[in-house]
């Protein structure tokens, strides 16, 4: 990633730190930090991870009620 902003950097005539300090500014100004964005996807797969786990919870309801409405006799 540095030396990109450095390419880029060079290509606009400033130095890389004015341009990191730039994506810094905009990434507080738009409200996704770093921090921010990572702990949006870790929430994001915990959340896919909850709803499967509510799939498997729903489905196994539905087979135990199914059982309880008709016991098999053994």
């Amino acid at each position: 990633m540095m030396s990109a902003v450095r390419h880029v950097a060079g290509l606009l005539g400033m130095s890389p730190e004015t341009l990191r300090l730039w994506q810094r500014r905009y990434e507080v100004d738009a409200g996704v930090t770093t921090d921010a964005a990572a702990e949006i996807k870790r929430l994001q797969k915990e959340v896919s991870e909850l709803r499967k786990a509510n799939e498997i919870l729903k489905a196994a309801s539905i087979f135990f009620a199914k059982e309880l409405d008709h016991p098999s006799t053994r």
